[in-house]
């Protein structure tokens, strides 16, 4: 929902702000006036491309800004445009492109002219709208075809995907079977190699190792070494402990340091005896070294990258050996997938056409309620190719519409009246109700060519309509102009340089502007008219 719009130099506006709370607003002014001006800014901010001409003359920048409301996030977005033609927008304060606006302001407002694009032109978006409407009939139907759609887009895939490796050229599965070989010939455990480089380091430096353990070995054990040496101070000082008690405790640590290097000098001595490497065994050793580190070079660098490798290539060629059981396997898959999705299609299709007639009796209802005699809505259904289904459905969707009831159909986007357009835009939000997802509708040349009774109806529709969307028209229509919940009075200045400036009336104010509606001037009997509509639709509504 628009919470509130600005607008500096743009078209001669120099600025406007539409309350947050009401859902009606109306805007009317003598013609030339620049009330068109306003769609001007919505267009800016959903998107739309930038023309420099709507630059004051003078000015070097114009500012469209806005504050919209979904729920209970709010935005802000600024579009400035220079003088030269350049643009520049901001979001919540941050820089965005301007494509930014289309996915994020353009889906919340539909503007209702006869120069803009929005969902009613666009037969691709019908679909959308006719099973929003009927969400309520369509939900089951739908959720099995999108279930159906979704398994055999799985089946499909994984028949593509075996087609896929069973093309792979004669050299990848010639390099796959290589690599398989070459690896398991050699057959390395991914822990492997840190263990045999350990021990190739310590068999390449075994004469320094052995002299360092023989050495270490003969002065712990050998005669005269530190177990003698402890032995005999224990001796000496558990003989002399009868006199002195004192010196059996020095000897306890020294007996356990005795029990201590004796379990050095053991496994030192075995550690020694571990060291007798011989040429044949250091050789053998080298040559898994030399083998191990080739692999990790062409397939590496790890040890377990070189058995992923050998994983990846047995799956390829397991993959070629079976693909003729697998592929029938696949395809009986599809085919069971494609028959799941075809009966969910025919469900889905029969139930749409179960509700093609009470849309078009609804809405061509509305039509009849603003007097389009003869108007009709006629919502087409034509069954898609099975190549061409899509998730939305078997179906393609288009409204078309018929002026007159001898005139054949045509789509919407080849109307030529604008006011025609907008008030089937109007019976068709009037329709949908809760279920449109857009908010809020801005109309323009809705009342054209309008008046009298079905100039009430088009007011009271639109009050209708605003109790579900925020509705903002642009009208000359006095009756219209009398449901509205806020009304703005458009007004250009008499300066040299004239601005267009946009005030909210009330009250007094209203009644003189709905009397110049109804008769162009601001007469007794005009303004006791006005008055008297005013309280009408007010008590309508």
């Amino acid at each position: 929902m628009i919470d509130e719009l600005q607008v500096s130099n743009i078209a001669l506006i120099r600025e406007a702000t539409l309350a947050p709370s009401p859902r009606f607003t109306v805007l009317t002014g003598e013609t030339g006036a620049g009330k068109t001006a306003l769609l001007s800014a919505c267009r800016l901010l959903m998107g739309a491309r930038a023309d420099k001409t709507l630059v004051r003359e003078g000015a070097e920048s114009a500012t469209a800004a806005g504050r919209f409301f979904r729920g209970d996030e709010e935005t802000v977005v600024i579009r400035r445009l220079s003088a030269d033609g350049r643009s520049r927008v901001s979001v919540n304060g941050h820089m965005a492109a301007v494509g930014e606006l289309s996915e994020l302001v353009a889906p919340t407002i539909d503007l209702c002219g006869q120069h803009d694009q929005q969902q009613l032109t666009d037969a691709a978006r019908h679909q959308a709208l006719f099973d929003s409407w009927a969400h309520e009939a369509l939900g089951p139907a739908l959720e099995n075809y999108c279930n159906a759609w979704e398994e055999r887009r799985r089946a499909k895939a994984a028949l593509d995907q075996l087609a896929a490796a069973a093309q792979q050229s004669e050299a990848a599965i010639a390099q796959a079977r290589a690599d398989r070989d070459r690896i398991e010939a050699t057959d390395p455990q991914d822990d492997e190699y840190d263990e045999l480089l350990a021990r190739v380091q310590r068999a390449e430096h075994s004469e320094a190792l052995m002299a360092a353990a023989q050495a270490a070995h003969g002065a712990l054990a050998e005669e005269g070494g530190a177990l003698d040496a402890l032995n005999s101070a224990i001796f000496a000082l558990d003989g002399a402990a009868a006199a002195d008690a004192a010196l059996a405790d020095f000897a306890k640590p020294l007996k356990e340091a005795v029990f201590l290097a004796e379990d050095a000098a053991r496994d030192i001595a075995r550690y020694r005896e571990d060291l007798d490497f011989n040429p044949e065994e250091m050789a053998l050793l080298q040559s898994r070294l030399q083998e191990l580190q080739a692999l990790m070079r062409l397939f590496g660098p790890t040890l377990a990258d070189v058995n992923k490798r050998r994983c990846e290539a047995q799956q390829l060629l397991e993959s070629i050996d079976c693909s003729d059981e697998l592929v029938e396997k696949a395809k009986l898959q599809l085919n069971a997938a494609n028959s799941a999705l075809s009966e969910a299609g025919r469900v889905l299709s029969a139930a749409r056409h179960g509700q093609k007639g009470t849309f078009e009796q609804q809405i061509n209802e509305v039509l009849e309620q603003l007097e389009m005699k003869g108007a009709q809505l006629e919502c087409q259904m034509a069954p898609l190719p099975f190549e061409q289904w899509t998730a939305n459905g078997p179906d393609a969707i288009e409204f078309l519409f018929s002026p007159g009831k001898s005139l054949t159909p045509r789509p919407l986007a080849r109307i030529a009246s604008g006011g025609e357009l907008s008030r089937v835009m109007l019976a068709l939000k009037v329709v949908m109700g809760q279920a449109d997802p857009v908010e809020t509708l801005v109309f323009d040349e809705i009342d054209a060519g309008v008046g009298g009774a079905t100039a009430h109806a088009l007011g009271r529709l639109l009050a209708q309509l605003a109790e579900s969307h925020q509705v903002i028209a642009v009208t000359h229509l006095a009756q219209v102009a009398a449901f509205a919940d806020t009304h703005y009075v458009v007004e250009k200045t008499d300066d040299d340089a004239p601005e267009t400036r946009m005030c909210p009336v009330t009250g007094a104010s209203r009644i003189q502007e709905v009397a110049r509606l109804l008769s162009g001037s601001r007469t007794a009997a005009s303004l006791a008219h006005a008055e008297e509509l005013l309280t009408a639709a007010q008590q309508e509504c």
